[in-house]
């Protein structure tokens, strides 16, 4: 059942034509992943959809009443100005259900007739369980902890968050008000491991579909029924997660390169016989053969109009550098290392003592706050007096040169373009600069843009061209995948994985850290412990939260949630009663005080002691009634 059609939709930004008729339709129970590089038109696609943007061609169809809930990543787009989490429609129909019950019972005080009002009651009740509004609250509180933000409900303002707290806030009350088409704009952004996976999780099973921007291979693996690709322009659709895609697309570019080699192979044959043709004199033929080679070129251009805009492009690998010494000897050794802040009555992590080998790749992992990028510092040596209170002793070779890249990486002097802030960094001549900056996107005027100019992405990919270069001993990086599109991960992976040195890494993409790790270092309850895999680590994690000792506070919370869930349930089933209850005494008074009506005429006339009796049992039965009624619609 379809949902959404984009149809034959054009979009330019000046000279640029970002959007060249895309063409594709959403489907009830679709999860679909909407990939490509950085300022493809991604993004822009989502706000037409959305109704944002106005497209120059083509248009946008939500099929019936089809409602799509849009995550942008851009949180100054997001209203958390309100008291409360709670939508404004649910507020409204709450307000209008408690004025209306005012009035029932103002009407019941003064004798009136309240069946209207109790019917536009009913009404408003059926709407408000319709929209969700008796449960609305415990799925937000369900969705906010999944997320990492546990009781930031009862807060009465939202404005004074952090940016991934907002963001997570806004998903929540997006995914819990469950619109048929959630469409989300990078939704990992600034979420740990663990709310990724419960995202994860929430996602695979949600009813309507699911349209999501990410670079996050291993999230579109887990989701993704479908990914769609945007590249140059067009977009090419393929079946399944991220390893499918991958698996389909070189097939793709393998067969369809032949393809386009055969007609340039043929091309050429043509426009040989047409000089021949034209040598010997033989006009008619040569006319022949030009009308041919034009048919061959056409064919050739949309053969290769179907590879993709990326396919030439190179893959970075770093020149290993010679380095004197055997490479499983130990070049940083950590004692005892712990951490505890002033403010703080307990350690943001107990003693760790762990080695790192010279050509060893080591990932830090955990939950967001429990000091990955604190022990990064103090490993690196840039911690600074910013970070007093730690304990223990970093050895580390006193000959090892390092090289250390923090998430938002600074720049001496911003207004040097890409190409001469590599050239003032390295001994490295115009040609291999410039080929250097092409392997990491830089590829013609932009290797002359200023720094000033570079988005996020940009900037990130260009100081780790200039790090690479360097080629430290060890390399110390925290979450280098950020800003970073999927291309440039796979630049990314690939330099590390040939890169000679030690590489000490903060990151929460787990396709990255599959790719590259040799060991984890993986955090749990203010302690830290070696792992040879992610997985690993995340299946010991699991174990200890299944522990019936070490999980008794989790177990107190399941057990809750199941009490709360059970409770829930029996709640909605005694809301039914009553509003079914309700109804049946409404009809069962309106058909007494029609009979006591009949009885009343008789009273000035002929009038029998059985109908007195009825009046009295009547008048008896509707009082309790009415009690019941008014008890009934105050609960």
């Amino acid at each position: 059942m379809p949902l959404l059609t984009v149809d034959n939709i054009s979009m330019n930004f000046g000279a640029r034509r970002i959007l060249d008729g895309i063409s594709f339709r959403v489907n009830k129970g679709d999860r679909i992943a909407f990939i490509g590089d950085n300022g493809a038109g991604k993004s822009t696609l989502f706000k037409i959809v959305k109704g944002v943007l106005t497209p120059d061609g083509g248009e946008v169809i939500l099929h019936g009443n089809t409602i799509a809930g849009y995550l942008s990543q851009n949180m100054d787009e997001q209203d958390l100005s309100g008291a409360s989490l709670k939508p404004s429609y649910l507020i409204d129909l709450e307000l209008e259900m408690e004025s209306v019950s005012g009035k029932i019972l103002k009407a019941s005080e003064s004798g009136e007739d309240t069946t209207k009002r109790a019917e536009e009651l009913a009404g408003l009740q059926s709407r408000y369980e319709a929209a969700g509004g008796y449960d609305y609250e415990y799925r937000l509180k369900d969705a906010l902890a999944g997320l990492g933000l546990a009781d930031i409900h009862v807060r009465d303002d939202f404005t004074d968050l952090s940016g991934g707290e907002k963001m997570r806030v806004c998903l929540a009350r997006l995914i819990v008000d469950r619109p048929d088409i959630l469409m989300l704009d990078e939704p990992t952004n600034h979420l740990d491991m663990e709310a990724v996976e419960w995202l994860e999780k929430y996602l695979s099973s949600y009813g309507g579909a699911v349209f999501v921007i990410t670079h996050d291979r291993h999230f579109i693996d887990q989701v993704a029924t479908r990914v769609i690709e945007l590249n140059g322009g067009h977009i090419t659709e393929y079946k399944g997660g991220y390893t499918d895609y991958k698996e389909q697309k070189e097939h793709f570019i393998k067969s369809q390169s032949l393809v386009t080699k055969a007609l340039e192979e043929e091309l050429a044959r043509q426009l040989d016989v047409k000089q021949t043709m034209l040598s010997h004199r033989n006009i008619s033929g040569y006319h022949q053969r030009e009308k041919m080679v034009a048919k061959i070129e056409d064919e050739l251009e949309r053969a290769r109009a179907k590879l993709p805009a990326d396919y030439a492009k190179m893959s970075f690998t770093a020149q290993p550098l010679e380095r004197t010494g055997r490479s499983d000897r130990i070049i940083l050794q950590a004692k005892d290392l712990a951490m505890k802040f002033e403010d703080s009555d307990e350690n943001l992590f107990d003693a760790l003592s762990f080695e790192v080998t010279a050509d060893e790749k080591l990932f830090l992992a955990g939950p967001n706050g429990c000091g990955k990028t604190t022990l990064l510092k103090l490993l690196s040596g840039h911690a600074g007096e910013k970070l007093k209170g730690s304990s223990g002793t970093v050895l580390i070779g006193s000959a090892q040169s390092m090289g250390y890249m923090e998430q938002f990486v600074p720049f001496d002097d911003e207004e040097l373009t890409c190409f001469d802030e590599l050239v003032s960094r390295s001994d490295i001549g115009t040609t291999e600069a410039r080929s250097l900056l092409a392997r990491f996107g830089f590829k013609g005027d932009d290797a002359f843009k200023k720094i000033t100019m570079l988005s996020g992405g940009e900037r990130s990919r260009l100081y780790l061209c200039c790090l690479l270069r360097e080629n430290p001993d060890i390399l110390f990086l925290d979450e280098p995948t950020n800003h970073l599109d999927i291309n440039s991960r796979e630049i990314l992976e690939d330099a590390i994985k040939e890169y000679s040195g030690a590489v000490i890494c903060v990151s929460h993409d787990r396709f990255f850290i599959d790719k590259c790790a040799d060991k984890i270092l993986g955090f749990s309850n203010r302690s830290a412990s070696l792992y040879d895999s992610y997985s690993y680590y995340r299946k010991a994690i699991q174990t200890v939260s299944s522990s019936p000792v070490l999980s008794e506070e989790n177990t107190v919370k399941e057990n809750e949630n199941t009490v709360r869930n059970a409770n829930r349930t029996q709640e909605r089933k005694e809301s039914a009663k009553r509003r079914q209850r309700i109804s049946d005494i409404e009809k069962m008074t309106t058909a007494l005080e029609k009979e006591q009506k009949e009885l009343e005429a008789k009273f000035s006339g002929s009038c029998s002691e059985e109908d007195i009796k009825r009046y009295g049992e009547i008048s008896e039965t509707l009082s309790k009634l009415y009690e019941e009624y008014f008890e009934l619609n105050d609960t």
